[in-house]
């Protein structure tokens, strides 16, 4: 395979990938529409991502929407990489037509495409979420493992935010959630990423075309788009900071995440693109550990020398998830990926990246009006 498509490859993953990928002698095709939300009102000339590839792959404005701008992005190409998505938990709650049209829509235009029309296509990659497990797996004291549902919104208005055992309602401690858990997003982006997946494992295994989808965890590292208030929480905690903006700490701060280097990121997408091996997998990708919110928040306020206040609100998004961390086993075994990035190391460099950078203004305060308006924050 030399002819690779990268849909969404303007953005910050697929920018970082397509210079990885011209390093290593591939030739690169970008299809990518150059989002506002991500790139500015003005993307041809003020984008960074944009800017870092432009000239340097063949680049199609397109909408992967359009069937005609797929057909034209698929001719000649070895191997397609999908990254292409709307992204955000609390925006998909209310524009969820946008993200159903971008994140499921699309993905079925270019399978459709492979299956009716003559193609080279080798291979599919697929960026999914870790979205897709919902909570995700927990330790319960009486029946071991369980997969919480949604927590209730009365226990969430009285301050208790930790998920229960879904069989006798005990407090239940999370595990490192792996490939096999149960999948039940609770989320309208989480819903689209599953049928992402459903549709590509289903259209792969038909044609026999081999495919990889890598479950990602929070990706972030410096490139990651500054003025996008809907996702990516270290940039929008990064762009208050830099306002000179208090911190507003959802729920009790205790919340978990996993955050995943971009460079090891890509690194995970190039294992899936060249193992021979791999024909039909599906793999999580992250750090294998979790930081709480409020931690988050101090250390970046500590790394920017900043005084601004960090505020524990107790407010909750509907379709937020409490706790999620991924188990690398899986890809560690098959695609002998392992992380090379701390969290304490990615974030410095992240952290020196944003202090060289035009800090763009803090819309967050918009995207927390539309939430509250629509229903979806209390």
């Amino acid at each position: 395979m030399k002819n690779i498509l990268i849909s969404g490859g303007s953005g910050f993953i697929g920018s970082n990938l397509s210079l990885r990928l011209l390093k290593l002698g591939y030739t690169v095709r970008v299809l990518d529409n150059l989002s506002q939300q991500v790139h500015g009102k003005e993307p041809m000339t003020t984008s960074p991502l944009y800017q870092s590839i432009k000239d340097k792959v063949e680049f199609f404005n397109g909408n992967v929407t359009c069937k005609k701008d797929w057909i034209k992005a698929i001719e000649g190409q070895d191997a397609i990489i999908h990254l292409a998505a709307e992204t955000g938990t609390g925006q998909s709650m209310y524009q969820i037509k946008r993200y159903i049209d971008v994140n499921i829509v699309g993905t079925s235009m270019f399978l459709d495409i492979l299956t009716n029309k003559k193609n080279s296509i080798q291979k599919i990659i697929l960026a999914s979420s870790r979205a897709v497990y919902g909570e995700g797996k927990y330790k319960c004291p009486k029946h071991s493992v369980v997969y919480p549902m949604e927590r209730r919104e009365e226990l969430m208005k009285e301050g208790d935010f930790n998920c229960k055992c879904p069989i006798c309602f005990s407090p239940i401690k999370p595990l490192p959630t792996s490939e096999d858990s149960e999948l039940h997003p609770i989320s309208i982006y989480g819903i689209t990423k599953h049928n992402q997946e459903q549709l590509v494992i289903n259209v792969g295994k038909a044609l026999q075309i081999p495919f990889c989808i890598f479950r990602f965890q929070n990706v972030y590292g410096p490139g990651q788009p500054l003025l996008n208030p809907y996702t990516g929480i270290l940039s929008i905690f990064s762009t208050q900071i830099k306002n000179k903006h208090n911190i507003n700490i959802f729920e009790d701060g205790k919340e978990r995440r996993d955050f995943v280097y971009i460079s090891d990121a890509v690194d995970a997408i190039i294992l899936g693109l060249i193992q021979n091996k791999i024909s039909y997998d599906v793999f999580n990708v992250g750090s294998g550990e979790s930081k709480d919110v409020l931690t988050v928040a101090k250390t970046l306020k500590l790394n920017f020398n900043s005084n601004i206040n960090i505020v524990i609100s107790g407010n909750y998004r509907i379709g937020d998830i409490r706790h999620n961390y991924a188990s690398l086993t899986k890809i560690q075994r098959h695609l002998n990926f392992i992380p090379k990035y701390t969290f304490s190391k990615g974030l410095k460099l992240f952290c020196e990246w944003v202090n060289n950078q035009d800090i763009p203004e803090d819309n967050y305060l918009t995207s927390i009006f539309e939430m509250k308006r629509k229903g979806f924050l209390k």
